[in-house]
C-alpha cells in the first residue's frame, strides 16, 4: 500500500504481480499490519478447528503455536511462486495447494473457519468468491474476509510493491464498497456478524517509521485502510437439507 506517485503507470494482473512479489512479500506494511489486528479480533478461537486460508500467499499467516492453534490449517493460492516461498519456512503449514479461489480444490463443508484476506480487491466481482467460501465452511462455521478499504483508494492509495530491481509496481485492484461485500455474502447464504474498519493510528506508526514515511503517517491518521468482515454460516441454510 502506497500513494500512487512513483509507481509504474500500468497495473499488473494480480497473478503476474504476485509472481514478482513472492520473494519480498513477507515484509510488513500498514495494510497488512491492520489486517492482522482485525483478523485477530474477528476470528473465533481456533484451537481444535480446521482453518482454510483462501489466497494464503506465502502462508505467513499459517504458523501457529502447537497448543492453541487449529488442528488443521490449509492454504490455497493460485501463484506457485508464493507457495514455493512458503515451503522455505518450516514453521508454516505444510498443507498447501495451488488452486483458483473461485474453484477451491476442497470438499464442501470441510472447514470450521475460512479466511480470505486482502484478496477480494483483485476480483472484479464478489459473488463467486463468497459462494466458494460459503461452500467451504460447515454450518455454524465462520468466514472472515478483509479488503483494501475503498476510502483509502479514494484518497489516492494503491496496491503496489517493489520488484527485485527496486521498481515500484502497481497491482490490478477493483474497489468494492462494504455494502457490495455484504450483498454478495448474503446472496451466498452468509450472515454478517461484525464489521471493522481499522484506521491509521499509533498502533501502526512503527510500520510507517520503518518505511521512512512519517510524513505519510501524519497525513493518513484516522484513514481506514482495511475493511474487515465476520460472517456466519447458518446452522440451517435456506434451500438445503
Amino acid at each position: 500500500m502506497h500513494p500512487s506517485g512513483g509507481a509504474s503507470p500500468s497495473p499488473l494482473p494480480a497473478r503476474e504481480a504476485y509472481r514478482l512479489w513472492a520473494g519480498s512479500y513477507d515484509g510488513e506494511n500498514p495494510v497488512s499490519f491492520l489486517d492482522r489486528l482485525a483478523v485477530a479480533e474477528l476470528t473465533p478461537g481456533l484451537s481444535g478447528l480446521a482453518l482454510l486460508d483462501a489466497g494464503c500467499g506465502t502462508a505467513r499467516r499459517l504458523a501457529f503455536d502447537a497448543e492453541s492453534g487449529p488442528r488443521l490449517a490449509i492454504g490455497v493460492d493460485l501463484v506457485v511462486e508464493m507457495l514455493a516461498e512458503a515451503r522455505r519456512h518450516p514453521e508454516r503449514s505444510r498443507r498447501l495447494a495451488a488452486g483458483d479461489l473461485l474453484r477451491l480444490p476442497i470438499a464442501a463443508g470441510a472447514f470450521d473457519v475460512a479466511w480470505c484476506r486482502l484478496v477480494a480487491g483483485h476480483l472484479e466481482g464478489l459473488g463467486p468468491l463468497y459462494r466458494e467460501l460459503a461452500r467451504a465452511v460447515r454450518p455454524g462455521g465462520a468466514v472472515v474476509v478483509t479488503d483494501f478499504h475503498p476510502e483509502a483508494a479514494r484518497r489516492g492509495h494503491v496496491r503496489s510493491f517493489r520488484d527485485a530491481a527496486g521498481a515500484r509496481r502497481l497491482v490490478e485492484h477493483h474497489v468494492h464498497e462494504p455494502a457490495e461485500h455484504e450483498a454478495a455474502a448474503r446472496a451466498a447464504g452468509l450472515e454478517l456478524r461484525a464489521f471493522r474498519e481499522p484506521a491509521v493510528g499509533p498502533s501502526v506508526r512503527p510500520a510507517y517509521e520503518e518505511a521512512g514515511s512519517l510524513g505519510a503517517y501524519e497525513r493518513d491518521r484516522g484513514l481506514p485502510l482495511v475493511a474487515a468482515f465476520l460472517f456466519a454460516v447458518p446452522e440451517r441454510r435456506a434451500g438445503r437439507r
